[in-house]
């Protein structure tokens, strides 16, 4: 039996969102996470950064498993074209996008801190899917395992690097928005 990739992301990214939530909805990691980051947006950009970096790695796996013949996977093809998982992660991406406009889990009105959760973890693994297909966007061909291949790793990198700054470095961009505002 084969598998093609599109059904070991997507059930992949349907794990993670499903666990992810629960251990942060239904775990005392949720709780700690809760107590000890209080400001949300901090919250959100670790849950991401963290959902982000599960996926960006599992989808590594995956692709080199694919690449390799290794396993009973397979590239997704309609048509006789090969479907990037990119493709799945834009759709993704406007999916939380549309969540946010719409005040799902962003804190306001009646947005519950489940949805707040699940949106960071969809919006990481989202991302994650994107970006891992970045030399695909520079390059307009596949370079996925080629040497150009290696700007997809470079631009999660810097992506996961923005997320941490983020949440790391809340505290002091607040601090230093507060000195420019006296």
């Amino acid at each position: 039996m084969t598998i093609n990739g599109a059904w070991i992301i997507g059930g992949g990214i349907v794990a993670l969102a499903v666990c992810g939530t629960l251990i942060l909805h239904k775990t005392p990691i949720g709780e700690a996470i809760h107590r000890h980051i209080a400001d949300r947006p901090r919250r959100r950009m670790f849950v991401a950064a963290v959902s982000f970096a599960l996926t960006f790695i599992g989808l590594r796996l995956l692709t080199w498993c694919i690449h390799n013949n290794i396993g009973p996977f397979h590239d997704v093809q309609m048509a006789g074209r090969h479907i990037h998982h990119m493709v799945w992660g834009i759709l993704l991406l406007l999916l939380v996008g549309y969540g946010w406009l719409a005040d799902v889990g962003t804190g306001q009105g009646d947005s519950s801190r489940l949805m707040s959760r699940l949106m960071a973890i969809l919006y990481g693994a989202a991302a994650a899917l994107t970006l891992d297909e970045f030399a695909l966007w520079l390059n307009l061909r596949d370079v996925y395992w080629a040497r150009e291949g290696r700007s997809s790793i470079d631009a999660g990198i810097i992506f996961f690097s923005l997320l941490s700054i983020g949440y790391w470095g809340a505290p002091l961009w607040q601090h230093i928005l507060r000195l420019r505002h006296k």
